[in-house]
């Protein structure tokens, strides 16, 4: 790859845990955020000093739309949050793998503690002939680009 150019943003893994999520269509959703503190003070002149300066980091959440399929790990996993409330077991570390033309892996992100916080379903009707697909809101509590 020659400098300057940039990866593509088709060819990607999401790991789960101990898994790899075996087909996914999109990931969206991946920002890295911190608020911003404003503090206000009057000099000893009167003069009034505005600074900002970082705050908190936010914690975040992503949506994962795939095509829903025979395979049943990722399904389980989000059935561990919305059907049985296991919180504590269904918190796992996610990675998200960008890959080169070669599929080796270039970059990571790493969403710690994530869970499945919503899930939508497929669109069907009788005159649609497009794939079922279901969307996956997952929500984490800290985020690291390598």
């Amino acid at each position: 790859m020659l400098t300057g150019d940039a990866f593509s943003s088709s060819t990607f893994a999401v790991e789960l845990g101990r898994f790899q999520v075996e087909t996914v269509q999109s990931v969206s959703g991946l920002q890295l955020e911190q608020d911003v503190a404003e503090v206000r003070q009057v000099s000893p002149t009167g003069e009034l000093i505005v600074r900002k300066q970082p705050g908190a980091r936010r914690t975040g959440e992503i949506t994962i739309t795939r095509g829903m399929d025979k395979s049943t790990a990722f399904t389980d996993w989000i059935k561990a949050t919305l059907v049985n409330a296991d919180l504590d077991g269904a918190r796992q570390n996610i990675t998200i793998a960008l890959k080169d033309a070669k599929q080796q892996t270039v970059r990571r992100i790493h969403l710690t503690n994530a869970w499945a916080s919503r899930w939508e379903g497929p669109q069907l009707g009788a005159a649609g002939n497009g794939a079922a697909t279901e969307q996956v809101t997952i929500t984490y509590e800290d985020i690291t680009v390598e």
